[in-house]
Order: C-alpha cells, then sequence, then structure tokens
C-alpha cells in the first residue's frame, strides 16, 4: 500500500493492525529465534557455554547501538519529511544514514575485536568460561559492518509501506538463522563461536536482501548522491539518542550485574539472569515491534499537522502494550519451571528452585513496564528526544543502579526485584513526563498549505 494513503487515510484501528501486527509478528520472529539460540546452546554446548553468551551479549548488544541510534534517529526526520511532501530531503537522509552505519559498523567491529579478551576478564571470569565468552564475541566483531545495518533497512521498509516485506524478511531471518545454527551445533559440532556466525550469517543474508527495493527505485525512498549537513546529523543524533542511550545504559546495567552474579552466585546465578533475559528478549520484541512500527505513521501525520490522528495511533499502541504486557507476567508466573527447563534442561533441583523464584519475581515488572515503553516510543515519535532519552536512561541505568544499593541487603532476591522495582519508578516518571505536556499533546490540528509553515508544528 502507497505509504502517504496508508498514513493518511486508513483508519487508526484499521492502521494498527496493518503496521502494528506485521511488526509485532517480525520481532516475534526475532524473539523466537532469541529463545532458539539459547535452548541450543545451552542444549548442545551446556550450562558453560549458556553462561557464555549471556556473559557477551551486552557487549554484542553494544555491537548494534551505533547503527540503532542512525538508524532509528533518520526514521524520524524521514517520515515527517514525507508527510511534509519533501522526498527529495527524506532520500537523503536516508542514503546518509546507510553510509553512517557501514562506517559505523567497521569503527565498532575493530574496537569490540580488539578489546574483547580484557573485557571479558573485567567481567570477573576465567578459563574456558571467559575463553568462550572472547571466541562469540569476536565473530560478531568481524561480522559488524555488513550485519549492523539489517534493522535500519527493517525501518526504512516500513517507512515506504513495504510492511509485509519486512515481516516476512525477519522471519526469513529467524529461519535462516535457526537452520544454520542447528547445522553449525546439532550437525557439525562447532563450539559457542557457531552460534555467533549463524545469526550473522542470517543477518548478512537479509540485509543485501532489503537493499534490493532501493536500488531498485521500487520504494519512495531511493539511493541518491549523499548530501551530508550539520544540521541533518543533530536531527539524526538526537531522534536516535533516546535508542542509543536506552542500549548503552541497559548494557552497563547488565555487565554491572553479571559481574555482580559472577562475584556472588558464580555461573549458576549468571545463568539465572540468563533465562530472565531470554524471557525478556521474547517478550520486549513483542511491545517495541508494535510500538515501533506506529512511529512512521506518527511523524507522517504530525508532521502534517494532524493532531487528533496521531493521538488516536497512540491510543492504539497504549492499549495492546497493556494486554501483550500482562498476559506475559501471566504465563511467566504460572510456568516458571517449564520455562527454566527450556534452556537449562540439565538444571538440578536447586537451580531450578533459584531459577523459579527469579521469573516469578520477574514478572512482576510487566505488570507496570508497558506503560513507561510506550510513552517513550511516543516521545520518540514526535520529537521529543529529550524527554524520552531521560525515560530511557533513568530505566536502564539510573533506577537499577539506585535499585542495586537500596536492595543490597537482600542478596540475590534484591536482584531479581531490581526489575520490577524500575518498572514501577519508571511508570511514574512515565506519568509526569505526560503531564508536563499534557497542553501541547491536546492541541487542535493544523493543515498549512506550504511545508514551511509546519515549522511551528516540530517545535512542539
Amino acid at each position: 500500500m502507497d505509504s502517504h494513503k496508508l498514513f493518511s487515510v486508513t483508519s487508526p484501528l484499521k492502521l494498527f493492525f496493518l503496521a502494528s501486527i506485521p511488526g509485532a509478528i517480525s520481532m516475534l520472529a526475532s524473539a523466537l529465534y532469541q529463545t532458539i539460540d539459547g535452548v541450543f546452546v545451552g542444549r548442545f554446548l551446556g550450562s558453560t557455554a549458556f553462561a557464555a553468551v549471556n556473559l557477551a551479549m551486552p557487549f554484542v548488544i553494544i555491537n548494534f547501538s551505533l547503527a540503532d541510534l542512525i538508524g532509528v534517529g533518520a526514521s524520524v526526520p524521514i517520515s515527517i519529511n514525507l508527510g511534509r511532501k519533501n522526498e527529495k530531503e527524506a532520500s537523503n537522509i536516508f542514503t546518509c544514514a546507510c553510509i553512517m552505519i557501514i562506517i559505523a559498523g567497521i569503527l565498532i567491529g575493530v574496537l569490540l575485536y580488539a578489546s574483547a579478551p580484557a573485557l571479558i576478564s573485567l567481567m570477573g571470569a576465567s578459563g574456558t568460561f571467559a575463553e568462550l565468552a572472547v571466541s562469540y564475541l569476536r565473530v560478531y566483531a568481524i561480522c559488524s559492518p555488513l550485519t549492523t545495518i539489517v534493522y535500519a533497512m527493517d525501518n526504512f521498509l516500513r517507512i515506504c509501506g513495504f510492511i509485509r516485506g519486512s515481516m516476512f524478511l525477519n522471519i526469513l531471518m529467524s529461519v535462516l538463522s535457526g537452520v544454520l545454527e542447528f547445522l553449525f551445533l546439532g550437525v557439525l559440532d562447532f563450539d559457542v563461536w557457531g552460534a555467533a556466525l549463524a545469526t550473522c550469517m542470517g543477518m548478512m543474508i537479509c540485509a543485501v536482501l532489503a537493499m534490493v527495493p532501493f536500488i531498485r527505485g521500487r520504494a519512495l525512498l531511493r539511493f541518491v548522491h549523499p548530501r551530508f549537513h550539520i544540521s541533518m546529523a543533530r536531527q539524526i543524533v538526537a531522534c536516535g539518542s533516546p535508542n542509543f542511550l536506552n542500549n548503552i545504559a541497559g548494557r552497563i546495567t547488565s555487565i554491572l550485574l553479571n559481574a555482580i552474579l559472577v562475584r556472588i552466585g558464580g555461573e549458576l546465578a549468571v545463568s539465572v539472569y540468563g533465562v530472565l533475559m531470554y524471557t525478556e528478549g521474547f517478550i520486549q520484541p513483542l511491545l517495541y515491534g508494535m510500538c515501533d512500527s506506529l512511529q512512521p505513521a506518527v511523524g507522517y501525520n504530525l508532521g502534517a499537522g494532524r493532531l487528533s490522528r496521531v493521538r488516536a495511533i497512540e491510543k492504539c499502541c497504549f492499549i495492546a502494550s497493556a494486554v501483550v504486557s500482562l498476559l506475559s507476567a501471566l504465563i511467566m508466573t504460572l510456568v516458571p519451571a517449564q520455562i527454566t527447563l527450556l534452556f537449562i534442561p540439565d538444571a538440578d533441583s536447586a537451580a531450578v528452585s533459584m531459577t523459579v523464584g527469579a521469573l516469578r519475581l520477574f514478572a512482576l515488572t510487566y505488570v507496570t513496564r508497558w506503560f513507561s515503553f510506550a510513552t517513550q516510543s511516543f516521545m520518540l515519535a514526535i520529537e521529543k528526544p529529550r524527554e524520552a532519552s531521560v525515560i530511557s536512561v533513568s530505566t536502564a541505568l539510573v533506577f537499577p543502579i539506585l535499585l542495586i544499593l537500596l536492595l543490597w541487603p537482600l542478596g540475590l532476591t534484591g536482584i531479581w526485584l531490581n526489575f520490577a522495582g524500575t518498572s514501577v519508578l519508571a511508570a511514574f516518571l512515565s506519568m509526569f513526563v505526560l503531564w508536563r505536556l499534557r497542553k501541547e499533546l491536546m492541541g487542535e490540528d493544523v493543515y498549512p498549505e506550504h511545508p514551511d509553515d509546519q515549522e511551528g508544528i516540530l517545535k512542539m
């Protein structure tokens, strides 16, 4: 469907189903692969490899953080420019963003490859545990220039109206990665680096396929002769900063928690934390898929001055996020033992007991997590990067570190409660942000005759 017609004419509820359901399915496919990845590593390579993957994972995500900053940051001004019918500048931002992502992938890849042994050692790991984590991380570092762009291309496809195409591409990436990982680990008996290689190969293949509509000129956005300018770079960085800061801050928190867990609970505690993160890796993409897939529509209507339509779209986003979160909390509470044995099949009774208790405390997180998540996405979509960044950094770093200190006397129980406590604090912060912006968010629709007249809208 043409993106202009999709974003400006389709009813908000229908738009929600047309955009967010494929987006959620796309992220669900990714989440299922991440879950399968954990299952394959745990079953084929054992608990030490499973713990090593979780120890390295924060650095793997950092590897994608700059690409995410550029991809998400470019998507907002691209959508707004399309809403203002300025397709030439939208294509220029798209082209510049792709170049910036590839350069960032090379730089971060080199840095991570060189520093991997020191980073893992600083986490307190040693021996085989450390060697497995280093080898896993270095594969991602080597492949970084060709893999980090894949998620940005997913955003660009959705902006151009290729919503189902984006969904099928994500499903293909998960299927390819899963099949290759089974082949590498289950048939060829590769070590843990084979799991990383399988994922990277799936990403690289799909990144190339995602380029096809843009190269062939079949998309609304096109590759053009790039014109870099300071205002464009500043806008990309500003709009991408909330996601970037969330990635960096969240990984700093994960690194800190892993270091604490290694020292007070050993490999078992790290494995339990890994189960929590793999479980979150199933829920978080669903929320992200629904909210992120609506951002182009929100940005487009903001650029067109249709604020009532922006509010209607976001109402759907908040309601759907609440439903997904509460159902997830219920499932974690009802079947924690089954979730535990899915990832740690050889767990003894002590390991099962610890993980079940941790999962039930972790489930409380999703009673309120949906509200801050949807609010942060809303702030980003309407070009409120400062407010989105405050929610992001507070949720990913400030509140968790504060609660580590406050809950320290509770030991491991305090660590498991940290997530739920953070979620509650983030919900209150989000309420405050929305209250502060209530007059701007409830403004009247504006329908300027010329694109230049819309500058006032963007400063709201």
